[in-house]
């Protein structure tokens, strides 16, 4: 399955000034099968190693630091010819060696030639002698191409500058309903589209879940485990209601705020979960006009979301008005999850000042603008909360998107991944 992300690694193989480079994502969202992909098809040769597999990886990076003697190391280890330029290196799971990440520098300094490209799960603060790469679920645009290439290839080019959107919205609103049963993840994608089966979806879908749950004692102490496992399956409970703010206290009676935030801290550094707080002025910089106490949270694929929450797939599938809190906190999920990937920025929301009467899901800076965005799971020629945040701070530019497909002014929620493209004709 083509991957966006892979126009970028062409980019950095071909840099004048390239670093090693890190490569960051959450578990199966399908980094190795990507990278072990690019490597075939970009170099002569290609060596891959597992830090989470082989102990005798750390134990070689233990010893020494310099990248000469390491490389010699490891080609004598395991028996590869590994040759500058020529030759991709693979570091996976690299965040299970901290010497070894720490080395990723010294490669810069006294190495360059050999192409190395680490993986990890986690998003800390990285070297600025390392480039960075963060590889996302699949979004919607990928998930068409992987069922049909041409149609994704035509609408990549053609989406606003003819009928596209309307001839082929019948098709693209089918496929849509299916990426809302199914999300991004890779595997399930493919399961989706070799079985047409929801039962099997589920069952995967479960299983990544589990695996997820299971890797918490990996990236924290055993003992913040029933934190992080009770942050994670409150996320689309908290979400489905009316108001979508997270609270604590609804996690467990017994728990604050103070009890639970490191455990969400791990959470969001692993990017399993996207935090996006109020702002109280859209104004810059955003981050100084923003309530960190209050916040909504969403999960990074929406696909785990819908599973997480066991909301039934017919749910998705019901085109009538029923069930819209639920369907309307799955679109943002999704549009949550869109803007993550496009921007790799902090996303805020506005409210009005008296609760329930105005809110705007998501506001993010784009250049030297600041935009309002809503999203709606139900067809909607304006908003009352768009119209008041007008009103109120004037912005440029603004963005209403719902499955409606001939509005002017709107953006169909099936064409949101072509969002920068939008904004450039309004």
């Amino acid at each position: 399955m083509q991957r966006l992300l892979t126009d970028k690694l062409v980019e950095w193989k071909s840099a004048f000034q390239r670093k090693p480079l890190l490569v960051r994502g959450v578990p199966q969202c399908g980094k190795t099968f990507l990278l072990k992909e690019f490597g075939e098809e970009h170099y002569e040769n290609v060596v891959y190693y597992d830090f989470k597999e082989d102990n005798r990886l750390s134990e070689l990076f233990e010893m020494n630091h310099n990248p000469q003697r390491l490389i010699k190391d490891i080609s004598l280890l395991f028996g590869n010819d590994i040759k500058p330029k020529s030759t991709l290196i693979i570091f996976d799971e690299i965040n299970y060696c901290q010497n070894a990440f720490n080395s990723l520098g010294h490669f810069s300094n006294d190495a360059p030639d050999y192409h190395i490209i680490a993986a990890c799960s986690t998003f800390e603060t990285v070297s600025p002698k390392i480039d960075t790469l963060t590889l996302f679920p699949m979004n919607f645009y990928e998930f068409i191409m992987a069922q049909n290439q041409k149609l994704a290839l035509h609408l990549k080019e053609n989406s606003f500058k003819d009928d596209s959107l309307k001839t082929f919205g019948t098709q693209l609103e089918e496929y849509f309903r299916d990426f809302q049963i199914t999300g991004g993840m890779p595997e399930v994608v493919k399961c989706w589209i070799e079985s047409g089966s929801i039962e099997e979806v589920e069952r995967l879908q479960s299983r990544i879940i589990s695996g997820i749950e299971n890797d918490f004692s990996k990236i924290a102490p055993i003992s913040m485990f029933p934190k992080l496992r009770a942050i994670w399956e409150a996320i689309p409970v908290q979400l489905s209601k009316e108001n979508r703010k997270f609270i604590f206290s609804r996690v467990k009676k017994s728990w604050r705020s103070k009890d639970l935030e490191d455990a969400l801290y791990i959470l969001i550094r692993t990017g399993l979960v996207y935090k996006v707080s109020h702002i109280d002025k859209p104004d810059f910089p955003l981050y100084a006009f923003a309530n960190q106490n209050h916040f909504k949270l969403y999960m990074c694929d929406t696909g785990l979301l819908r599973r997480t929450a066991k909301i039934p797939a017919s749910v998705i599938l019901d085109t009538s008005k029923n069930f819209m809190d639920i369907k309307g906190a799955i679109v943002e999920n999704i549009v949550c999850n869109e803007l993550k990937r496009i921007y790799e920025d902090d996303i805020y929301y506005w409210s009005a000042e008296n609760p329930g009467r105005a809110e705007v899901e998501f506001i993010i800076r784009d250049g030297s603008d600041i935009i309002p965005i809503v999203a709606k799971a139900g067809t909607v020629s304006r908003t009352r909360s768009l119209l008041q945040y007008a009103v109120k701070f004037n912005p440029k530019k603004s963005v209403l998107t719902s499955p409606d497909k001939d509005k002017k002014d709107v953006l169909p929620l099936y064409a949101f991944w072509n969002l920068k493209e939008w904004l450039s004709l309004q």
